[in-house]
């Protein structure tokens, strides 16, 4: 576990890491959303937790490649990312799926995660079984021949799971994706989860602290663009006490964290 309450920086290390930020700066337009961000991430399921301002959807965001960091070292899948590394072959290896995703409204959900694939570089010849397949996860075979605009919202973020996870990736960042599940979608989702953390490395931004606790092997809670804290649910669980807020244990680990936080930044 890494208490970024009583350390600043991770220690240098040999361990093959997925992701390995060290002091890693990015902006979002003229605000600095992520400060000096240290981050070390293998294979499991990681949940991001943070407030609403913390700089989680920006470090999504450099994270899948889409923005620059201005500032530390980021190391994705081996590869420096800071302009000299191979970022194609990085981004064939990533699943993103971010909190807003366009479509076109026509195409089928099939169509749409076909196209995504050939984005994707990924060879001709494994499209079309891959798509099968990343849709039949997702629990949308019945309506793989559907236009993307007849579908519900729940089902269009399922769709959007789809594309994410139609390459295999070995690195599958998720941005608020249970948006518009219902209870039964996100027990699935939290299954599918599990699966595709047992040989890849899967980071999960989410406002659910259940989600986390049920899903996820590892937490890490980020406030004000730092790395607040990082370890597992129980040891989440164990940060809080009855008097915390929150309707669960773990919510009181989680609120009791910002908490202290908080009160040693004052």
């Amino acid at each position: 576990m890494h208490d970024a309450l009583s350390a600043d920086r991770l220690e240098p290390t040999t361990h093959p890491w997925v992701v390995h930020a060290e002091q890693v700066q990015v902006r979002a337009g003229r605000h600095l959303a992520v400060d000096g961000m240290d981050l070390a991430l293998g294979i499991g399921v990681h949940g991001l937790l943070g407030p609403n301002g913390a700089g989680k959807t920006t470090l999504i965001r450099a994270l899948a490649t889409v923005v620059k960091p201005a500032g530390g070292q980021l190391t994705l899948l081996g590869a420096r990312v800071d302009g000299r590394g191979d970022l194609r072959r990085v981004r064939r290896r990533l699943g993103y799926l971010p909190q807003h995703f366009g479509y076109y409204p026509r195409f089928t959900l099939r169509e749409f995660v076909e196209y995504m694939a050939w984005l994707k570089e990924m060879p001709k010849a494994t499209i079309p079984q891959a798509v099968q397949r990343a849709i039949d996860r997702v629990g949308l075979a019945d309506r793989a021949d559907r236009r993307m605009k007849t579908l519900s919202g729940g089902m269009v973020r399922r769709a959007g799971v789809a594309q994410a996870i139609v390459n295999d990736p070995d690195l599958l960042l998720l941005d608020e994706p249970t948006v518009g599940l219902d209870p039964e979608q996100r027990l699935d989702f939290r299954d599918l989860l599990r699966d595709i953390g047992t040989d890849s490395c899967v980071l999960v931004s989410t406002h659910l602290v259940e989600d986390v606790a049920a899903a996820c092997t590892d937490v890490v809670l980020m406030d004000k663009g730092r790395l607040l804290w990082q370890g597992g649910p129980t040891q989440l669980t164990a940060q809080g006490k009855p008097e915390d807020a929150g309707d669960s244990d773990i919510e009181r680990g989680y609120s009791a964290l910002l908490r202290r936080h908080r009160g040693r930044a004052d």
